[in-house]
């Protein structure tokens, strides 16, 4: 996947910006490319150590079908095609972390703090959460947390992390299979041996991964148990075994290097509920001409907002994007027009882009 700019180190002192985006998914990181078009800079928050949202974190390999001049794609290519689109705009991402408090100030800016006490002052918001910010459905065994980022891991950031080790993947649905096969099969990343652990003897998976894994369970590659995680053994500051009591309530006990738990996603709007907005059944009530909130200044785009006739599909997400961007240019740059260009023909966008002489228009 394509990298995003690198992460900005939490601070105290505010970063001031144009606008911020909340949410790095599809909608999100458009919305990034439209306020780059009208020369509005902007800064990126999201939960998920990385840039993509629900498409990248719940079905990076599925098939898209329905974005606009791209018969097919899948979730990691259209990510990766989203980011290559905004690089000239040099977004910078605050990723892994979640907005806790966003509060208007004399000047009429908005102050944003996140989690990791992150400070942001812009003049326009622009929430692209989707279904809200995805939470790891976390394994509840007390003092376990300690090994959290270290042995114990909800995301793979960087697969060859994992690579080398003996590796325990605790969960049953399309990712954690995903993941067991791709550790298990010959590569770089190829993990010493892995361990797919499930409550269940049922997996949620599409029926190729589901013969791939057996072909690889067959050949000795993949240990298939099934059992509930209750417990787990650690000495000199490491985890070492997870202890696991199967359907007839046999203990059983499995070496590991890494514990990686994919037991899926929780969306949650969280803080976003207390910030005075107008809501409708768990979504941002907008006014369909500019996509704002209830708040000037504060945009929502994407599967969080609600209006009459609202439909949930990536392609409506970009025409909000498109929307937003202008009504809140006036906010950000009150001097200048806001004039309609198009990247056809527009020399200065074509500047912008960096692309300028490379289709006939002159600098």
């Amino acid at each position: 996947m394509a990298e995003p700019p690198e992460p900005v180190t939490s601070s105290t002192s505010p970063i001031e910006t144009d606008a911020v985006v909340i949410g790095a998914g599809p909608v999100g990181l458009f919305q990034v490319f439209q306020l780059g078009l009208l020369d509005i800079s902007s800064h990126v928050v999201d939960a998920l150590p990385y840039p993509g949202g629900q498409p990248i974190e719940l079905y990076p390999d599925k098939p898209i079908y329905d974005i606009p001049a791209v018969p097919v794609c899948t979730g990691r290519e259209l990510t990766d095609a989203l980011l290559q689109q905004i690089a000239p705009f040099g977004a910078t991402f605050h990723l892994g972390q979640t907005v806790s408090l966003v509060e208007r100030q004399p000047d009429g800016r908005f102050l944003l703090v996140t989690d990791r006490q992150t400070h942001l002052l812009c003049r326009s918001v622009f929430i692209a959460a989707g279904v809200g910010a995805f939470e790891p459905k976390r394994l509840k065994l007390p003092g376990i947390e300690s090994f959290e980022n270290r042995q114990l891991f909800y995301h793979v950031r960087e697969p060859a992390d994992h690579a080398g080790q003996h590796l325990v993947i605790v969960g049953g649905d399309e990712a954690a299979v995903h993941r067991a096969i791709e550790f298990a099969e010959a590569g770089p990343h190829r993990a010493a041996s892995v361990t797919l652990v499930h409550r269940r003897d049922l997996l949620q998976t599409q029926t190729d991964n589901m013969e791939r894994l057996r072909e690889l369970h067959d050949a000795g590659k993949v240990r298939v148990v099934t059992g509930q995680v209750d417990g787990f053994d650690a000495s000199e500051g490491r985890l070492r075994q997870l202890s696991v009591t199967g359907p007839g309530g046999a203990p059983q006990t499995l070496a590991l290097d890494h514990l990686l738990v994919l037991q899926g996603l929780s969306p949650k709007l969280g803080p976003l509920t207390h910030w005075g907005l107008q809501l409708e059944r768990k979504q941002l009530v907008v006014d369909t001409e500019t996509c704002s909130t209830s708040t000037p200044g504060i945009f929502a785009v994407g599967d969080v907002n609600h209006y009459p006739g609202k439909k949930k599909l990536i392609v409506c997400g970009f025409h909000e994007c498109v929307m937003a961007a202008y009504a809140a240019a006036p906010l950000v740059h009150p001097d200048q027009p806001v004039r309609l260009e198009y990247t056809t023909s527009s020399s200065r966008l074509h500047q912008l882009l960096g692309v300028a002489g490379t289709n006939g228009s002159t600098p």
